[in-house]
């Protein structure tokens, strides 16, 4: 009796994620057509299409990161913090072991040890917040909120609250790097980390572990499973990724800062929930996740075009778009249950 229930009850919950995503590329579909019938001309410009693949890979990342720890049922508000702190350690660094004007052979290590050193840095982060979440016991929006504010004032301690900025310029050279001379690297590296969380969540261990973690903590603990251990290896990759998106921003603009990025939170936040995560945990698909970034940013590129409408009304846009997926999804997503149970 118990495997018939168990094998009626996994296509309703499989169903609302499968059309979701089917939603969202509609959406998807729906505003790159609108934005293509207004300004034919521009948005179809290969030019237009470069710049946007320049635009998202770092607040595409966190949002990745973000939406992993919302699969836990928490949330990780440092990402900003954790990216800009990263981003100061390696900049630092190669200003004091990278002379002005060494030659690339001289430049090239030092960059090497300054990413690992971000790279260190960002999962030191993710596992200082995972620490105080796990083991403390402090709620994650709390958490995270205290390392967001502790992360910038660090950085903002150790650079006096200056940029740090005239890098060597092959670290700039590298990381704006495009290959066939239009797709700029920083997408690709999106592109592969979207690829590996995503089969890191639907091939491996890891995933089944992280959903029946968001879906019923005590549940899991009761299944063997070793709470603490997974939040605190999710905020780490968290902040791993959000040290990657801070060595993308310094790229993009040749110097680190502590305040660099400071919308990028809010937005990752709306991504993720726009995807299809469940803020609660236990629920969301980085497929999901990936067309909501692509959705934002084709809107956000298309109102651009247009010299009348203000920036300003970008974040109206963007929550009202918000409100109406998240209306659609539980109009249709309660009338699928209601149907399934019913059946």
């Amino acid at each position: 009796m118990s495997d018939n229930s168990t094998a009626t009850a996994a296509p309703r919950i499989a169903v609302p994620r499968d059309r979701n995503i089917l939603r969202l590329s509609i959406f998807l579909a729906a505003v790159f057509l609108l934005m293509t019938a207004l300004r034919p001309s521009i948005f179809l410009m290969p030019s237009n299409f470069n710049s946007m693949m320049r635009q998202f890979p770092e607040y595409g990342i966190m949002a990745i990161g973000i939406s992993l720890t919302m699969i836990t049922g928490g949330m990780d508000l440092a990402v900003v913090g954790t990216a800009n702190l990263s981003a100061i350690i390696a900049a630092k660094f190669l200003l004091a072991e990278v002379p002005r004007g060494a030659p690339p052979e001289q430049a090239l290590p030092m960059i090497i040890v300054a990413v690992l050193l971000a790279l260190i840095c960002g999962l030191a982060c993710g596992a200082f917040s995972g620490f105080l979440i796990a083991r403390m016991r402090i709620p994650a929006i709390l958490a995270t909120l205290g390392t967001q504010q502790l992360f910038t004032g660090i950085a903002i301690v150790i650079t006096n609250g200056r940029p740090q900025s005239r890098l060597p310029l092959l670290y700039s050279q590298i990381g704006n790097t495009e290959l066939w001379d239009f797709i700029p690297l920083p997408f690709v590296i999106f592109c592969a980390v979207a690829i590996i969380i995503g089969l890191a969540l639907s091939k491996t261990r890891f995933g089944p572990k992280l959903y029946m973690l968001g879906t019923n903590a005590k549940a899991a603990r009761f299944a063997g499973l070793n709470n603490e251990g997974i939040l605190v290896r999710t905020y780490m990759i968290s902040g791993f990724l959000s040290s990657i998106a801070g060595l993308i921003m310094m790229a993009r603009a040749n110097s680190a800062k502590a305040d660099y990025g400071a919308s990028y939170t809010m937005q990752c936040i709306l991504i993720a929930v726009l995807g299809g995560v469940d803020p609660n945990g236990g629920f969301g698909k980085i497929g999901g996740v990936t067309i909501a970034i692509l959705i934002l940013q084709v809107l956000s590129s298309g109102l651009n075009m247009f010299e009348n409408v203000s920036n300003f009304y970008r974040d109206v846009i963007w929550g009202g778009v918000l409100i109406i997926v998240l209306v659609i999804n539980l109009v249709v997503d309660g009338k699928a249950r209601r149907n399934g149970a019913r059946a």
